[in-house]
């Protein structure tokens, strides 16, 4: 566990990268939203706006550069591959709570203040973030978790086959996406996918998540162990 924290805090020497500009990111483009708002007045229903996702953004892109540039220079310290891919685990589970701690504190002030005094719901989401308190901290818990490893393995992707590698993962997606759109089209099943998804409820959208976070991590470590440096 001591080689894990050790990682967390080789990563932490770029603070700006993890701990600044998630909060920066978030603030700036929360200001320029009550300021948008300030000006024009949401109606009666109030304003809902997605801008909370600028976090999960930059959480995505942490987890990138977490593998692709400072990979190599960790392994020289000598880390070996699993000690490293874990402790950057950590690193994002870490940042994941800090972030989902933050964005469910201030969604409480927001309830409180009935939109920040503008009817601005910047911090609750529709359906996603607007439910309990426990079940806003969960549910980005898990989105912010299973950004930051899906980032981990672009950045593994790009590490070990470069940028043609990264265009071929990308297009893999892609097609996996398109070949899942047309099997639904042949089976003629979007009428049950539409009513499984409008059915679930948040908290279910975040146990498919967490799972979908789980299979990830388990693709990534296959990846890091092929990964040359």
């Amino acid at each position: 566990m001591s080689t894990y924290i050790n990682v967390v805090r080789y990563h932490l020497v770029q603070r700006w990268i993890y701990l600044v500009m998630p909060m920066a990111v978030l603030a700036f483009a929360f200001g320029i939203v009550l300021t948008i708002f300030a000006l024009t007045p949401a109606g009666p229903g109030g304003g809902h706006v997605g801008s909370v996702a600028s976090i999960f953004c930059v959480l995505f892109v942490g987890g990138i550069l977490t593998l692709s540039r400072s990979l190599p220079f960790g392994l020289a310290l000598g880390v070996t591959r699993r000690s490293y891919y874990f402790g950057t685990v950590l690193l994002g589970v870490t940042l994941a709570a800090v972030y989902s701690l933050a964005i469910t504190g201030l969604q409480a002030i927001e309830r409180a203040t009935g939109g920040w005094g503008l009817s601005v719901y910047y911090f609750r989401v529709t359906y996603l973030l607007n439910g309990p308190w426990y079940l806003t901290l969960l549910t980005s818990f898990v989105g912010l978790t299973l950004l930051f490893v899906f980032g981990m393995w672009f950045g593994l992707v790009y590490r070990r086959w470069n940028v043609t590698g990264l265009v071929a993962f990308i297009a893999a997606l892609v097609t996996l996406l398109l070949g899942g759109a047309l099997l639904a089209t042949w089976a003629s099943a979007w009428a049950s996918i539409g009513h499984f998804f409008t059915s679930l409820s948040a908290s279910g959208l975040t146990g498919l998540l967490a799972a979908l976070t789980a299979a990830l991590l388990v693709g990534g470590l296959a990846t890091m162990r092929r990964v040359t440096v």
